[in-house]
């Protein structure tokens, strides 16, 4: 009864409805926003408006509108790729039909599907990470129907299952059908972000859509993302205020003074208004101040901040060097407000598969009875083999000989690869095999033992084909001892067509070294060696055994394991009992070496992040073992480490005690404090501390589901805060929102998380700044973020470069602003104790309209679009220049103070300065031009100097266009002032040009010249003199780096990493638990399999094919790419 969610999602934060209200609700949280609204409210009262209510109201409007339009552009981009979609219109209820290599976007409830026993393969990357193949399989009773549409549309049942959550690894339901009740578990679920591969077609159940689904309950919410630079100028805007009012304050009471002393003198012929008084004058007076000095927070710094972000923001959608040319996909700045925050990044929370992989895994080398193999040579030639994969390359041409000169150990050890496994094969045309394994890694052993000769051809449940060297051969599978997390380790037992009985062993080398006869001593000492050697390079390994088996021993031991398989109590134990008694007494074969692949640039990019001193967090939903052999490979988990701490206690209390030991292993007697947080109190911010040696930590996502609780986070983050490099595994989307949270909360930091698939979509939108891959996990984790792009290695430009030079620019830009503006108003302040307290302004009108936007507006952003401190290169040549943004050390409160102090000093140089100069002054001629408009205009002319010179000394690149700009104002206000101060003008409007020919009649006298050359000398004179001890006496990075960019274009060349290990081999498998059953199941067939002939040419000669059908029932493609069927 109660109404369900439709399918449609919207990423956006607005509507047409919705956009108004919602987006002036944001721009008004800006605290300047709002002053201005109500300053303009004040100057729609006459009595205390010293000013024009258009001054104030064209800025504003203009400020809201152009925010609004970048808001409603930036949120459009979010939605476009989502409009087209007709998944939309599905309904909960509705039952439909996914064809292969679809993308699931609503929960499902499988009904059947095209391929025996009801089987589906998904690809679940979009929500673990992991490209390897997982198995679902509907229930018989709906699985009958096939794709009997009228079947299915009559079929009445009832669905009872939990309400909607996001546990994407649990499903609890029942189907209810003719007085049957059948259980559902999450083995018959699609989950939204699914991919449908290998299977032809597969009907489904809609249970939850849009909203609801697991995946999108792990999404969280879009939030307003908003700078640190944001939030320090709400927080200087309200100090501002505070300033402010405590100004008009004190000039309100010089008013109320002047008027009871003086005022009296003037009413004669400055007569007062009906009830005014000196108390109500002093009121009137208060206000029209606030008007008056209103410019300390001008509302054209709000219109510059967004120009500068939008201008920043193309530099990166322009940037070449973020190209990636083989996708032709270029960086994408999908968001203007957030560039300067790029430039003060302290943790990057990083996820693994398409990120920091490229989802490849290559047969790089291997070691077969001592002798190592795969050193770098020319690449072999597979033409000998015409069902050789020609997309596999080895660079070793000794191996290839060896198996030409039917060497038995390196048959044997082939042989191994081409029947040990839970592969799937299907030949679509003849010799063209395409293989579909459940992970990536026993897709790259097959497919190496195709190329050299063992062609895996297809499989029964009791029966594997491989042509070896030509000649196709069936063995009988007995048994497939499969793989656990425990076990780590998958054998197989068959029989060959001579009746020989032989068990087929890989997994870890720790876990085979153990079970090996001790005939293999030496030999095992020797492949350690290699294998040491391939996990220096960062190489996944297995190692590989096998033993011959005796008849009689096996029926037996084969009757014992089909009674431990059909036990109710106790099956698994029962069964690994039993394998641990036939696997042993091994003979060592060797040892196999295989790379998953980075992607390029990797290991570089992660040492200039580290360097400078970004801490980089991988957070990511594969395997343990899966994520320390990329920490190895990235050099973010190093042999040199003091030591590397593993957390995967399943209790509470495990794990606070391995969280504890490690801290006291890194600081040794360290007090373990737990704050305590009082209702309204801030939350204690946890400081770096200082680390003695180089530590790592690798947690699962089920000690992390403990460590995150509330009596343990801060423990936790203290650990992983101490730890150069953190890991984090099997963790769950949601989890990895929950860890970017905790940093943010308890770390004074600004975080970056960077992401390819849905699954990292909820930690991209947690994170202050979100980058998406565009990868090959669809565009999910691109329309969440804030930047795209197409490799990971962008991210040390998009950092080192755009976000630093965004963070320099922007920060050079707001102490220039306040600088210019302060020292604007304070002029007023000094001239309101010669005035009267009257309000009057010292300037003229128009100079007051026309200051910010016309004769400062260009140069200060000139500077804050094209300065730049160094180049490119030298940004990364000396990455430490980063650091000073992770400080806030270019902008800050105490920079914001000593830019006061500096704007206190100028505007009293600037006042007092041309007044002395102008007092009792008379012209050459004789005529006197110490008036009120000669005033004006030489002391707004000697700040419009000033606060150009004061420019110059801050830019630090100068390229034509700031040269245009800088003089261009120059020449613009003269050519306004001449204009404005004529005699047309005034003609024209006499009550708006009151100073005719003021201009020509100061500016061509000498001593007004020299005014101005000696104010402005004056205003900049400290400045220079202040720096200049600086550089000498506490030279920065930028001071010390600068001059030398200057004087070097040399290009940097970064050196690929290498390091040498004596680590022992990481574990190379990520299947599942469970997939032997189903190869070996009685019913895995439904249709007849057609025997596959063989071709192979052994030393030139060539053998045909005959035409061959589907195998197996099973559609294939290599490592999870998705062959089309």
């Amino acid at each position: 009864s109660e109404k369900c969610f439709s399918n449609g999602m919207h990423t956006s934060k607005y509507n047409v409805f919705t956009f108004l209200p919602l987006n002036l609700f944001e721009q008004f949280q800006r605290i300047a926003n709002a002053y201005f609204l109500i300053l303009l409210l004040l100057q729609l009262i006459p009595a205390i408006s010293s000013l024009s209510w258009f001054t104030t109201v064209v800025p504003l409007v203009l400020v809201l509108s152009v925010t609004a339009a970048k808001d409603a552009t930036d949120d459009i981009v979010s939605i476009n790729m989502l409009q087209s979609e007709r998944w939309m219109n599905v309904q909960v209820g509705d039952i439909i039909k996914l064809e292969n290599n679809q993308f699931v976007t609503a929960d499902l409830l499988l009904l059947s599907s095209s391929e025996p026993l009801n089987l589906v393969y998904i690809e679940t990357a979009e929500l673990d990470g992991e490209t390897n193949l997982k198995v679902k399989q509907a229930l018989t009773v709906t699985g009958d129907m096939g794709d009997n549409i009228q079947k299915l549309a009559a079929f009445n049942g009832e669905v009872r299952c939990e309400p909607p959550n996001n546990r994407l690894d649990r499903f609890t339901g029942t189907l209810n059908n003719a007085g049957q009740k059948y259980s559902l578990d999450n083995n018959r679920i699609l989950l939204r972000g699914c991919t449908l591969r290998n299977t032809d077609w597969c009907f489904g159940l809609v249970l939850f859509g849009g909203p609801e689904t697991k995946l999108m309950k792990n999404c969280g919410k879009t939030t307003f993302k908003r700078t640190s630079v944001d939030r320090l100028m709400n927080v200087l805007v309200l100090c501002i205020f505070g300033f402010l009012a405590v100004m008009c304050t004190i000039l309100a009471i010089g008013n109320r003074i002047w008027e009871q002393r003086w005022g009296s003198d003037f009413t004669a012929f400055l007569p007062r208004e009906d009830g005014v008084n000196a108390s109500f004058s002093a009121f009137l007076t208060f206000w029209s101040y606030i008007i008056i000095l209103n410019t300390v927070v001008p509302i054209s710094l709000y219109v510059s901040m967004e120009v500068i972000r939008l201008g920043n923001s193309f530099y990166i959608d322009w940037d070449r060097n973020m190209y990636h040319a083989h996708s032709d996909t270029p960086a994408e700045a999908r968001t203007t407000t957030l560039n300067e925050e790029l430039g003060q990044i302290k943790y990057i929370f990083s996820d693994k598969t398409g990120t920091l992989t490229q989802n490849i895994m290559t047969f790089n080398k291997c070691s077969i009875n001592g002798k190592s193999y795969g050193e770098k040579h020319k690449t072999v030639d597979w033409s000998f083999n015409p069902l050789a994969d020609q997309r596999f390359s080895f660079h070793d041409h000794s191996l290839v000989e060896a198996v030409k000169l039917e060497s038995p150990e390196v048959h044997t050890f082939f042989r191994l690869l081409s029947l040990c496994h839970t592969v799937m094969a299907e030949e679509k045309r003849e010799g063209e095999l395409l293989y579909q394994a459940q992970s990536p890694d026993e897709g790259a052993l097959v497919t190496a033992a195709r190329n050299f000769g063992f062609v895996f051809r297809s499989r029964t449940p009791e029966s594997v084909t491989v042509v070896e060297m030509g000649k196709q051969r069936c063995y009988d599978l007995l048994a497939i001892l499969d793989f656990n997390n425990v076990r780590k380790r998958m054998s197989v037992i068959v029989r060959s067509p001579e009746g020989k009985l032989c068990l087929y062993c890989k997994g870890a080398d720790t876990i085979i070294y153990e079970r090996l006869h001790q005939s293999c001593s030496k030999l095992m000492d020797i492949t350690t060696e290699h294998l040491n050697e391939y996990a220096g390079e960062g190489l996944r390994t297995l190692a590989l055994a096998c033993k011959d088996l005796d008849e009689k021993y096996f029926k037996e031991w084969q009757q014992r394991h089909h009674v431990a398989s059909t036990a109710l109590e106790d099956r698994e134990q029962k069964l690994d009992l039993l394998y641990e008694e036939i696997e042993k007494d091994l003979m060592l074969l060797g040892a196999t070496a295989i790379e998953d692949k980075l992607q390029d640039g990797v290991p570089q990019t992660i040492e200039q992040l580290s360097q400078a001193d970004i801490k980089i967090w991988v957070l990511t939903g594969d395997k343990q073992e899966t994520a320390e052999n990329i920490g190895y490979s990235c050099n973010m988990l190093r042999e040199e480490m003091n030591d590397i701490f593993i957390v995967s206690a399943n209790n509470t209390d495990d794990v606070r005690q391995e969280l504890r030991n490690a801290l006291n292993a890194i600081k040794p007697g360290a007090e373990v404090f737990t704050p305590v947080t009082s209702l309204g109190s801030k939350v204690k911010v946890i400081k770096d501390e200082e680390v003695d040696g180089e530590f790592g930590l690798v947690i699962n996502g089920h000690s992390l589901a403990y460590a995150l609780d509330g009596s343990m986070e801060l423990l936790f983050l203290r650990v992983a805060c101490l730890c150069k490099t953190v890991i984090c595994c099997r963790v769950t989307p949601l989890q990895k929102a929950q860890v970017v949270e905790l940093v943010k909360k308890y770390k004074q930091a600004v975080t970056l998380a960077i992401g390819d698939g849905a699954n990292d979509v909820s930690m991209i939108k947690a994170a202050h700044i979100g980058v998406g891959i565009s990868g090959q996990e669809g565009m999910q984790a691109v329309l969440s973020s804030d930047y795209s792009f197409a490799q990971f290695r962008y991210l040390e430009r998009l950092l080192l470069v755009h976000g630093r030079w965004s963070y320099l620019r922007m920060c050079k830009f707001l102490s220039y602003f306040f600088y210019k503006n302060f020292t604007f108003t304070f002029v007023h302040l000094w001239y309101a104790f010669f005035c009267g307290f009257s309000a009057q302004t010292v300037y003229d009108e128009w100079f007051i309209t026309l200051y910010n936007l016309v004769y400062t507006a260009l140069p200060v952003l000139g500077m804050s679009l094209f300065d730049q401190d160094v180049n490119d290169m030298w940004s990364f040549q000396h990455p430490k220049l980063y650091v000073p943004g992770q400080l806030n050390q270019y902008f800050s409160k105490t920079a914001f103070f000593k830019c006061a102090l500096h704007s206190v000093y100028s505007s009293v140089v600037l006042f007092f300065i041309p007044y002395a100069a102008m007092y009792d002054t008379v012209r050459s001629d004789g005529k006197d031009i110490a008036d009120y408009q000669s005033f004006a205009l030489l002391t707004q002319t000697c700040l419009v100097f000033t606060v150009c010179i004061q420019l110059g000394l801050d830019m630090s690149y100068w390229t034509a266009v700031n040269q245009l700009f800088v003089w261009g104002s120059l020449t613009m206000y003269f050519a306004v002032t001449f204009a404005m101060y004529s005699n047309g003008m005034y003609l024209a409007a006499p009550a708006s040009f009151p100073f005719i020919g003021t201009a020509r009649n100061s500016l061509n006298q000498p001593n007004v010249w020299l005014t101005i050359l000696l104010t402005s000398i004056l205003c900049v004179l400290p400045v220079v003199a202040y720096r200049f001890l600086l550089i000498q006496l506490r030279p920065t990075i930028n001071n010390k780096v600068g001059p030398l960019s200057s004087k070097s274009g040399d290009q940097l060349h970064l050196s690929k990493i290498r390091r040498s290990s004596t680590r022992r081999s990481g574990y190379a498998f990520s299947h599942a638990q469970g997939y032997g059953d189903l190869v070996t199941s009685t019913r895995f067939l439904r249709r007849p399999a057609i025997v596959p002939s063989s071709g192979f040419t052994l030393l030139g000669r060539t053998t045909g094919f005959s035409p061959m059908g589907r195998s197996a029932g099973y559609s294939g493609g290599g490592g999870g790419s998705g062959a089309v069927v």
